[in-house]
């Protein structure tokens, strides 16, 4: 690394280190952080600047509607879930939406994965108390363990060395699956099997028959395309841990410009998007296309405020503006906020998180969300922008490809006394394969309406 380079590293760092940073771990040892973020920075990129710069046109088609954003993935990845079987469920789920959305709504599909590196979640308190007996609370297998001990629950630096090898390691998998044959649109019946009694699965199998009519047609016409085997699969966290991301950032040899390597997207969250705060800082600074959680107590001038500091030129697909207003309060929290952006003028692309505004407890503890709640703020979230001109350009899901049971409701339903019989996240309810194929279903024949 050139002076030049390590002279803007350190200029990164003297502009976010000096600010409030939230929801970072209390890690007893900071000289073991050290040595694990100077070990970090010698690592090689998971990511390159010409596939962030590739993203960021994407984002700015779908801020025109010329493409839609499929963002999809765990709540917070687990290093024991990082199996090839796991991976490839999501994987599978997050191109049986996709191929929903394109075929039924004929329109390009980013396909932006909340994986291989969302291994960080923030928590609304900082300890947790059991039995009398205070602890940190669990922040995600980046930081520290979930069983409730001393020892698990300790931030461990070391930990982020993992997590940097498991995103590798999920990249790698993600790239062969994607690029090897997993997603030629040939098999589009393959990616169902072992799946055939929920209506969506049956739904999606009759669609899989029409996308073979038309792979036929192309071939014996000679318009089959390359295209049509492989797909460009993108990865995306939340940009919590400052220490890391940091590490993951470089200096572009090409243009001299800074990107963070960890990941193609990386997005500020609702409870750090403070606009004097650490995070807003380092991510202005890199030229990665950045997402910004925005929920219903956000107000018109804050935003304002994040589109001067991240986006002040105005550069189509850089900035994303992802809400998360609930069910209940979009249709009054969302306007004012659009106004604000169409006042502005400058490009955003706006996409919809109807998880996490939507979260409830059920009334035997259990935390969960209604497949109804997400529904309803996807079509509002929908309708808002049609009623006010503006251009919706995607949905953000926690979504597995397992079929677990986390969120009420559902073609086949969960009922809260169902919740126990496969609930497997560790921080949110995430929708399972079959409700993660309705909710696309849904999307299609709103794109198809509104186009």
């Amino acid at each position: 690394m050139n002076n030049e380079a390590n002279s803007q590293l350190r200029d990164l760092y003297a502009a976010w280190s000096t600010l409030d940073a939230k929801h970072q771990p209390n890690y007893p040892a900071p000289e073991e952080l050290e040595a694990v973020v100077d070990y970090l920075r010698t690592m090689p990129p998971l990511v390159f600047a010409g596939e962030a710069d590739k993203l960021t046109s994407l984002m700015a088609r779908a801020s025109q509607g010329e493409a839609f954003v499929l963002q999809g993935g765990d709540c917070a990845e687990t290093f024991e879930t990082a199996t090839a079987d796991r991976i490839r469920s999501k994987i599978r789920t997050i191109l049986q939406m996709a191929v929903v959305l394109t075929y039924g709504a004929s329109v390009p599909v980013i396909k932006l994965g909340r994986m291989a590196g969302q291994y960080a979640k923030p928590r609304s308190n900082a300890t947790e108390v059991r039995d009398g007996i205070a602890l940190p609370s669990y922040m995600g297998d980046a930081v520290n363990g979930f069983e409730f001990t001393p020892e698990s629950r300790t931030p461990d630096p070391r930990r982020l060395i993992e997590m940097y090898q498991r995103s590798a390691t999920t990249l790698n998998l993600i790239r062969a699956f994607t690029a090897g044959g997993f997603a030629d649109l040939s098999k589009v019946h393959e990616w169902n099997l072992g799946f055939a009694s929920n209506p969506a699965y049956k739904r999606y199998n009759q669609l899989a028959g029409e996308i073979d009519k038309a792979m036929k047609f192309m071939e014996a016409a000679g318009a089959n395309s390359e295209s049509l085997r492989t797909v460009d699969f993108y990865s995306s966290h939340e940009a919590l841990l400052l220490n890391y991301e940091h590490a993951m950032t470089r200096v572009d040899s090409r243009t001299g410009n800074l990107y963070n390597t960890g990941a193609h997207f990386l997005w500020i969250g609702e409870r750090t998007r403070g606009i004097n705060d650490a995070h807003v800082e380092m991510l202005s600074r890199i030229h990665n296309p950045i997402g910004v959680k925005l929920g219903p107590n956000v107000s018109a001038d804050e935003v304002k405020a994040l589109i001067d500091k991240i986006n002040p030129e105005g550069k189509a697909g850089r900035l994303t503006l992802i809400t998360r207003m609930g069910a209940q309060t979009i249709t009054e929290q969302l306007p004012p906020i659009i106004e604000a952006v169409q006042r502005d003028g400058r490009p955003i692309t706006w996409i919809t998180d109807p998880m996490h505004g939507n979260t409830i407890s059920a009334s035997n503890g259990y935390k969960t969300r209604r497949m109804s709640d997400v529904v309803k703020e996807i079509s509002e979230f929908f309708t808002v922008h049609s009623e006010m001109g503006s251009c919706p350009g995607g949905v953000h899901i926690e979504l597995t490809g397992d079929d677990v049971t986390e969120v009420l409701g559902g073609a086949e339903e969960i009922f809260e006394d169902t919740l126990s019989t496969r609930y497997e996240t560790l921080v949110d309810p995430r929708l399972n394969h079959q409700q993660s194929l309705e909710t696309a279903f849904l999307v299609s024949e709103i794109l198809r309406e509104t186009s």
